[in-house]
């Protein structure tokens, strides 16, 4: 049976859970062709978040249409890239892991391409974007879900299981057979973890998808990963709102955005952590440290591709400012936004240009 969503009219505003890394904002539109009304639909089963698309259509079927795509996109590379459940008559990233140092496995090519995509981005970052680091983060995501259901004995995972653990994260030993379409991972203790680039490339794989069956003027948000889908009908921009990290503060949003065709991808501190003896120890695992770092609170990445968004998004908040801000510089319509804890921000050179409030 087919997923049904509520469908709001063209006059509703769309409503995004505050954890999202960014959020649309300012969405009233200006007088819109006759022929097109805006609409909006949610749902909260996919990659462990809220997805959200909002887009003109001609009326609420068509609009429906879309929204049901996007879903069932994106339920197949939520499904493929999982690393803990497995699916009936599927292969997917939990296969893998669970056959390393066992057998090779044939996948969808969903799976080998995003991996080709993943492999590239470590080359390309100097190692600081590492699907190959799921043995380390393994560990870390234990000790994280013990610290948070159990507070008073939350503890740090041992350096040396995680100096262990590091021994296998050598992302250049992952075997890809393009031709039999499979992957193998040599070593049994060898794991994938593509938590740096799934959700970015499932968005915007799926939004090409949308795209290219008609969907003009559409803005999709999964977990904060936002794409953007031409402009409003109406040809103004979409404004997005870079969440503040400070989550108790009344100002939600450090700045706007205005995007056409371009991706929003916010890494931060605020989004997941645990606290150990009265520190936070978030999410984002240095792949040289094996542990958090505390450079940056976020870092906010503007460019076309949302899976590139995604991958450099992790890649800088792991990057001294000079180095990550060279990287930026060196790429073709790739923008950065760096927050540290100071409360500081810098830019890259044309991120400014994309800034709605100043």
């Amino acid at each position: 049976m087919k997923k049904r969503y509520s469908i709001a009219s063209a006059c509703l505003a769309m409503t995004i859970a505050a954890a999202l890394a960014a959020s649309l904002i300012g969405c009233g539109p200006k007088e819109k062709a006759p022929q097109l009304k805006r609409y909006d639909a949610q749902f909260l089963d996919l990659f462990d978040t809220v997805t959200s698309i909002v887009g003109y259509a001609k009326d609420e079927d068509t609009f429906r249409a879309y929204a049901q795509e996007l879903y069932d996109q994106l339920t197949i590379y939520h499904q493929l890239y999982d690393i803990y459940h497995e699916y009936e008559g599927m292969a997917n990233l939990k296969t893998i892991n669970d056959q390393a140092g066992i057998a090779p496995v044939q996948v969808d090519e969903k799976i080998i391409s995003m991996l080709k995509e993943a492999v590239a981005m470590n080359e390309k970052t100097g190692g600081y974007m590492n699907v190959a680091m799921g043995s380390v983060l393994s560990i870390w995501h234990q000790y994280r879900t013990e610290g948070i259901q159990d507070p008073e004995h939350a503890a740090l995972p041992p350096m040396e299981e995680l100096e262990a653990a590091a021994a296998y994260t050598d992302i250049s030993r992952m075997i890809i057979d393009e031709e039999a379409s499979t992957v193998f991972l040599p070593d049994k203790e060898m794991s994938l973890d593509v938590g740096s680039i799934a959700k970015g490339y499932a968005t915007e794989m799926a939004c090409r998808s949308l795209e290219e069956n008609g969907l003009a003027y559409g803005l999709v948000s999964v977990g904060g990963n936002v794409r953007a889908i031409g402009t409003r009908d109406d040809g103004s921009l979409w404004k997005v709102g870079i969440q503040n990290p400070d989550l108790s503060s009344e100002t939600k949003y450090l700045h706007t955005v205005e995007l056409k065709d371009m991706s929003l991808v916010t890494s931060g501190s605020y989004q997941r952590y645990y606290t150990v003896d009265g520190k936070t120890y978030h999410h984002i695992i240095h792949p040289q440290l094996l542990m958090p770092w505390d450079e940056y609170v976020s870092v906010s990445i503007l460019c076309q591709d949302s899976g590139l968004a995604d991958c450099l998004s992790t890649a800088v908040f792991n990057m001294g400012f000079e180095e990550g801000k060279k990287l930026i510089e060196s790429m073709d319509k790739v923008e950065a936004m760096w927050m540290f804890e100071d409360g500081r921000e810098e830019y890259s050179s044309g991120f400014r240009d994309y800034m709605g409030d100043q």
